[in-house]
């Protein structure tokens, strides 16, 4: 019975292990990793908070121009004193009757007239603030999808470059076992076998770097994608190998002055600056207010005579209020609001230099790798070609055991030249598209 137990628990768990197993594997292509990432970015969450938030601003401050409605309630309890009376030949008069038990409810309601332009500026900045905040969410979007790509495709590149190593060793191994066989029959020297069996040490060795190479990519992946860093991703998109048409730099340019997530929220920042010197100056202005209050209270002082009895009265009143000196800390004040407003301007000036740089480099990486493409492509041909010659060569020994070594050297080296090019190339694409916003 314990033995059965036994085995029910051990197949459990191995189940168990196996479906943990199968969960960690995950087959994507680019546009579900993008997808994913962007569904499960803590930074671009935290970007959509910011927005949120300058929305919650925005309303806030829009609130601050409609009237304000206050409730205030009280009850106090007072000493005992005499009252205040007045005798006369005809009696004792009480002139002023002493209530100890005194409640007050009060309803207040305010509303700005004028403010100096304070609350139509102050409503502006947090309007141009949050339209910046969404071009900065919208930024973080795009470089985390620039971000994933490049992960993406450094993953293809490890596997590839990883599949063309274990040809390269297996390659080697029949080399090696050849090159032996030659050595049996006396038509090789020890020192070919020496050589081939170096070459495979080396050649293990960069198959060590790959497999690294391929946990390093994926883990950065899984990362990046916010997945738990054991989860295995089957990549299953190809790059493009066909040149891609793109606009000339002019164009790209002003391509990218239209549509540039950064500098929209630039220009939206100039344009709250510029207000932010109307609400400094605002204090140059009168302030004008409208209030008015409803007193339901026992006793109500204002009815006469006092009694001890609930009774209601208002008033409205029109207020204006204006500073005559301060000792210039308006001025001060507009002072550092045109002076951020300048600041914020050279930003946006310096901003359009870097992205004129980012574009230009940009296009001339494109330019680079397509060219790097065409001619890792034409080297594959002429490298696989050049092994196949030479090692019929060397299976009817024309030629010596180096020269094999070397073409199959190049070869490793054509093809992996060839993978590079292929996931520069499509890198190189997607930092154009995102040095001009797209």
């Amino acid at each position: 019975m314990k033995i059965k137990n036994i085995v029910i628990i051990a197949l459990f768990v191995f189940t168990f292990i196996n479906i943990n197993y199968a969960q960690e594997k995950l087959s994507l292509n680019l546009e579900q990793s993008i997808n994913l990432g962007l569904k499960n970015s803590y930074t671009l969450h935290s970007s959509k908070m910011g927005v949120l938030a300058a929305e919650a601003k925005l309303k806030e401050v829009n609130t601050f121009r409609l009237p304000i409605l206050d409730f205030a309630a009280s009850y106090t309890r007072l000493s005992k004193v005499n009252p205040f009376t007045i005798t006369t030949p005809f009696g004792v008069f009480n002139i002023s009757p002493t209530f100890f038990d005194v409640y007050n409810f009060k309803v207040s309601l305010k509303q700005p007239l004028f403010t100096g332009f304070k609350l139509k500026s102050t409503s502006e900045i947090a309007e141009f603030n949050s339209l910046a905040a969404k071009q900065d969410y919208t930024k973080e979007e795009k470089d985390l999808i620039f971000n994933i790509k490049n992960s993406y495709w450094n993953l293809f590149k490890a596997e590839k470059i990883k599949k063309v190593v274990n040809e390269n060793v297996g390659q080697i191994k029949a080399h090696l076992k050849d090159v032996k066989n030659l050595f049996d029959q006396g038509l090789a020297t020890r020192n070919d076998v020496l050589k081939v069996q170096v070459q495979l040490a080396e050649a293990k060795l960069r198959q060590i770097d790959a497999k690294n190479a391929v946990q390093l990519s994926m883990v950065n992946l899984d990362n990046i994608l916010v997945l738990p860093l054991s989860t295995e991703i089957n990549i299953t998109e190809i790059p493009s190998r066909e040149k891609q048409k793109t606009q000339d730099l002019s164009e790209l340019l002003q391509t990218a002055y239209k549509n540039r997530a950064d500098l929209k929220a630039m220009n939206y920042r100039i344009n709250a600056s510029k207000k932010g010197i109307n609400l400094a100056k605002s204090d140059w202005f009168p302030q004008v207010y409208l209030s008015s209050n409803y007193y339901y209270s026992n006793p109500n002082r204002r009815i006469l005579p006092t009694r001890n009895k609930f009774y209601g009265t208002w008033d409205v009143s029109l207020s204006l209020s204006f500073n005559l000196w301060n000792w210039g800390a308006t001025g001060d004040r507009t002072t550092q609001a045109k002076m951020q407003y300048e600041q914020t301007k050279d930003f946006y000036a310096s901003l359009k230099d870097v992205i004129k740089l980012q574009v230009t480099r940009s296009y001339l990486n494109v330019k680079k790798a397509l060219e790097k493409m065409k001619v890792a492509k034409k080297s594959v041909k002429e490298a696989e070609e050049n092994y196949r010659v030479t090692e019929d060569k060397f299976e009817n020994g024309l030629v010596i055991n180096s020269e094999l070594l070397d073409a199959e050297v190049a070869l490793l080296q054509s093809k992996t030249n060839n993978i590079q090019a292929i996931v520069d190339y499509n890198l190189a694409l997607a930092s154009l598209n995102k040095s001009i916003g797209n």
